[in-house]
């Protein structure tokens, strides 16, 4: 489904990525943990395209990313706000990505009855503009207009910030629901550790750009690992 091979890249002097090879399976949820400066975006937005390596490639069904646009067609993102038109209402920034996936306004409006637990009443029908709602519902119209044209691969990094903790539940719920019965493929990326653990099939630890462990996490066999790498303890004394 996702192929790496040889990637590298740098800012200057420093090496943000460099990942010789690794493969993601179709119908895996990979999750992306690492500290800050891990490397965790850069990687995303090779897979994007939106970066350009200096070495080597991504493919994702057996698509480069960077040779054809073919692959947008059945892969949806969100990264962060730069991704939304804010100028727009929500309504008419969902009508906009439907349009250009070829879904009639019906189509998009049939589509977003599963979020309307998830936008709980502060997102549609508000009469104002993307720019003008919390970083929390902008979050929630990024990730809804990702899910749109129901991708089978979706990517999205830190998904969870912003949120309340209600909506990080249902976001989880979402997404595991939408993995099991569509089969797609699905990449996060957060600093939040628990709910990565719930929700991957499959994790890949990031430090300095490279991938240092690559985790199956049935029934949340990681966590211990990831844990004990990360010093968390629940008996810290203060």
């Amino acid at each position: 489904m996702i192929t790496i091979n040889n990637i590298t890249k740098k800012f200057g002097d420093k090496t943000a990525l460099n990942i010789e090879s690794y493969q993601l399976k179709e119908g895996e949820i990979l999750g992306l943990v690492g500290n800050n400066g891990a490397g965790k975006t850069t990687l995303f937005r090779l897979m994007l395209d939106l970066l350009e390596a200096d070495t080597g490639e991504v493919s994702i069904n057996n698509i480069l990313v960077n040779q054809s646009e073919q692959w947008k067609t059945f892969t949806g993102s969100y990264i962060d706000n730069s991704f939304l038109i804010d100028y727009l209402t929500p309504e008419e920034f969902f009508y906009f990505i439907g349009k250009m996936y070829g879904l009639s306004k019906e189509e998009v409006d049939d589509r977003l009855l599963p979020f309307v637990h998830f936008m709980n009443g502060e997102i549609m029908n508000q009469k104002k503009f993307i720019r003008n709602f919390s970083a929390g519902n902008k979050q929630k119209v990024g990730i809804i207009s990702a899910m749109l044209h129901h991708p089978s691969v979706l990517i999205l990094d830190e998904p969870f910030n912003f949120l309340d903790p209600s909506s990080q539940s249902l976001i989880k719920k979402i997404l595991r629901k939408y993995n099991e019965d569509s089969g797609a493929t699905i990449l996060i990326s957060s600093h939040n550790l628990n709910h990565t653990i719930d929700i991957s099939s499959r994790i890949a630890l990031l430090e300095k750009g490279v991938v240092i462990k690559d985790l199956e996490n049935l029934n949340k066999s990681a966590e211990k690992e990831l844990e004990e790498y990360f010093n968390v303890d629940d008996n810290i004394q203060e």
